[in-house]
């Protein structure tokens, strides 16, 4: 009876594994991507993708993540969560790299570890049987896309938790987060008008910031503000200082990365006779928001509160 109990439980074992490993197939941008079993040798870019990728408790599945150091700094949430695996490339990776690393699963994005055209694509990536998976924000680079919303952020967060098979761990998650996004927008309650608000990136002679397709537009109008270049057709670009002056935003959302500081980039804005009728200026009207929450990611919903906060401070 013993050696049947176990005949019986290995049979069930080997059962419930199949079925564990049943493929997928997730959407990734314009392609259907099929993963016959959960990757287990993954690398993230960048740090938001490379969050997302901890908060969904994947370090055992990754060998390495990349894009990080070459452009900016770990904080000491995301660096105790990837202590035990190397960055293999500071900025963007290359082919060897990545098979140098055995990967078999690569989440970036367009211009988030991947370029169009480049050596590093989902095209040039699959003979080398090595999977991609994009970020549904950077998906406008190469097709047709709707204005972005909070669920592109939450849309990859439940496909990693297909691909990875830990579907019930991803859908908690966003549950929660979809709750306090509700709770934020209901803290917001009945405004008269959006704030006017602008992203600053970077650059001086011309500023680098989000327009129409970039998460900070979805982020902005959650919290009860209008990104005034929300009708520049790009994600992430450069345009010039005259069309923000004349719609002259009344908060400035500052992106905090690399070389200049986020301080220098308001001393910038407030030494500047150009923005003295600015009234975002006139009023000392700033929010920092690190790269890690101005991009798509786990730490965008507290983000999204303390921007509801400096939009509204009276109704919050």
């Amino acid at each position: 009876m013993k050696t049947l109990s176990l005949i019986v439980g290995a049979t069930f074992s080997l059962f419930a594994t199949a079925a564990f490993a049943a493929p997928v197939t997730v959407k990734s941008c314009n392609r259907d991507v099929t993963f016959d079993a959960a990757p287990s040798r993954a690398i993230s870019n960048d740090v938001n993708l490379t969050e997302m990728m901890l908060v969904l408790k994947l370090q055992d599945r990754m060998v390495g993540y990349t894009g990080v150091s070459g452009w900016k700094t770990l904080d000491e949430k995301i660096r105790d969560g990837v202590k035990e695996l190397p960055e293999l490339s500071p900025k963007y990776p290359t082919k060897e790299v990545l098979l140098g690393a055995d990967a078999d699963f690569y989440f970036a994005g367009w211009n988030y570890g991947m370029k169009v055209g480049g050596d590093v694509t989902p095209e040039t990536l699959q003979p080398l049987g090595i999977k991609v998976y994009e970020l549904t924000e950077s998906c406008v680079h190469i097709m047709n896309k709707a204005k972005p919303t909070m669920d592109d952020m939450f849309v990859d967060l439940l496909n990693l938790g297909k691909i990875f098979r830990v579907e019930d761990r991803a859908e908690a998650l966003v549950a929660g987060y979809r709750k306090e996004l509700a709770e934020i927008v209901e803290g917001v309650g009945p405004i008269d008008r959006p704030a006017r608000v602008f992203v600053y990136d970077s650059g001086e002679e011309k500023p680098f910031t989000s327009g129409e397709y970039g998460i900070p537009t979805a982020m902005i109008e959650a919290a009860g503000g209008k990104n005034i270049m929300d009708d520049v057709e790009k994600s992430w670009t450069e345009v010039s200082w005259e069309p923000v002056i004349e719609r002259n935003p009344e908060v400035v959302v500052i992106v905090n990365y690399g070389e200049v500081t986020a301080e220098q980039k308001i001393a910038f804005m407030k030494t500047n006779p150009a923005f003295k009728n600015v009234d975002a200026v006139k009023n000392d009207r700033f929010v920092v928001l690190d790269y890690v929450e101005a991009t798509p990611g786990p730490r965008n919903i507290g983000a999204i509160a303390r921007l509801a906060k400096a939009f509204h401070p009276r109704n919050m």
